[in-house]
């Protein structure tokens, strides 16, 4: 369900550029736990698109998947 307050907190904590790493994504191409990456956006549903230091481009789903801010 699109949650306009979410995003917005999301987009203020995840701003673009932000340095992450993964501790969690329930995904079966998953880019191993500890990866760093970039954040390039957070779309209008809340998920983060990052730019996984491994190449991996797959999004972060808030709610599902976790990941820190470095």
């Amino acid at each position: 369900m699109f949650d306009s307050k979410r995003v917005e907190i999301l987009r203020d904590k995840f701003p673009v550029g932000s340095r992450v790493k993964l501790i969690k994504m329930d995904d079966p191409q998953a880019p191993p736990v500890g990866t760093l990456g970039r954040v390039k956006w957070v779309d209008d549903l809340g998920s983060l698109l990052v730019s996984w230091d491994n190449g991996s481009s797959l999004n972060v789903l808030d709610g599902i998947d976790k990941v820190v801010k470095i």
